[in-house]
């Protein structure tokens, strides 16, 4: 699917959500990359297969006050 030189990462590769977006929807939340990922905001994916990747954002630390 990717035409880019060097290709992008597949859709199946670890490093997926490094591929060009070719489609971008910042109003709706969502980009297309080349390789057929549809990455959403909350770091979410949806898989060309159909299968989901839940959100992996990292979480947010809280600092605590100090008594």
């Amino acid at each position: 699917m990717c035409a880019h030189n060097p290709p992008c990462p597949t859709a199946m590769a670890p490093d997926r959500e490094a591929a060009r977006p070719v489609a971008h929807r910042p109003e709706q939340g969502w980009s297309l990359l080349c390789n057929g990922v549809l990455l959403f905001e909350d770091t979410g994916e949806l898989l060309p297969d159909g299968r989901i990747v839940a959100p992996h954002r990292p979480l947010a630390l809280t600092v605590g006050s100090a008594a």
